[in-house]
């Protein structure tokens, strides 16, 4: 872990800061921090900024209410950018957007990004939309009932595949499992974050029983 004084700021003594949602992965603005800020975000675990328009500290979320909170904050190889990886309590952009970045400038007609945030947003357009023909459409039309049916089924099959120890076939199944499940979070109204936010919580309990155990050992 490097020491502040190894980075490198401008002549105006900024450094620009990349932030990151550490869910979606989406970059939510790019912003700048001096020396100051930055210690003010790492001390408070929330990101702090300069504002060269304002030429002042400000707080993200102080006024909005749209804290975000600092998981990482890396730097590049030469020392003089961040990037800074949060969850956030609510809108990145101040226009009220998830993000400052929403106007496509070129697409590839021949790669395309996935995630599973981007999946979740896709079938809960099904949801709202029911275009004819989608077997998504199908299942939120046929309601909970049918939702559940299927993610049992899917259940089992990785069970028989995963059994059977054949890779490929489980990587299948767990991906239909996956897709049914995510129908079921939409018809719930559960998000991505939402699931997130449970493991997250699961993983300090776990760090903390594997502490506890270490420290009982070495009694």
């Amino acid at each position: 872990m490097i020491n502040i004084d190894e980075l490198k700021f401008d002549e105006k003594g900024l450094i620009p800061a990349v932030v990151v949602d550490s869910i979606s992965k989406k970059v939510l603005t790019v912003a700048y921090m001096n020396r100051e800020s930055l210690k003010i975000s790492m001390e408070k675990g929330l990101t702090c900024f300069f504002s060269r328009s304002r030429q002042e500290l400000w707080l993200k979320g102080e006024t909005s209410g749209n804290y975000q909170h600092i998981v990482t904050i890396t730097a590049d190889c030469d020392n003089d950018a961040l990037v800074v990886v949060v969850e956030k309590d609510g809108p990145a952009c101040h226009t009220g957007s998830d993000s400052c970045f929403t106007k496509e400038v070129y697409k590839s007609q021949e790669l395309s990004e996935f995630s599973l945030q981007g999946l979740y947003e896709l079938l809960a357009g099904r949801k709202t939309n029911m275009p004819e023909g989608s077997y998504t459409t199908y299942l939120f039309q046929k309601g909970i009932d049918k939702i559940l049916k299927k993610v049992g089924e899917e259940c089992t099959e990785v069970i028989v595949a995963g059994k059977g120890n054949d890779k490929k076939e489980t990587i299948y199944e767990i991906a239909d499992l996956a897709y049914h499940v995510m129908v079921l979070m939409v018809e719930m109204g559960i998000s991505v974050e939402d699931i997130h936010k449970e493991l997250a919580s699961r993983h300090v309990i776990d760090h903390k029983i594997k502490q506890e155990k270490m420290a009982s050992d070495n009694e």
